[in-house]
């Protein structure tokens, strides 16, 4: 039997073979707490305060007309603003 496809429900991967038989794995049985970061406050912090200075270096770079709306293929400026605002907290 092949693998036909792999899934993901909460709390699972999902195997379904080329018959249509599904196997569900927990999740759980495959993660170790070694593999999840811990996430504190202190990082959240640190986080915030990265996206703030980037924040800053992307606005002077616009105002020296270093950069433009246009950074890479599929992202532009306002998509990089909206994440370091929504995301990370940062002043625009």
């Amino acid at each position: 039997m092949a693998v036909e496809q792999i899934t993901l429900e909460p709390g699972f991967i999902v195997v379904t073979n080329d018959r249509g038989r599904r196997h569900q794995i927990a999740i759980a049985d495959v993660l170790r707490a070694g593999d999840i970061p811990v996430l504190t406050i202190g990082k959240l912090t640190l986080l915030t305060d990265l996206a703030q200075v980037v924040t800053v270096i992307v606005k002077t770079l616009i105002e020296q007309e270093i950069l433009d709306e246009k950074l890479v293929e599929g992202y532009d400026l306002q998509y990089v603003a909206e994440q370091l605002v929504d995301t990370l907290g940062a002043d625009w």
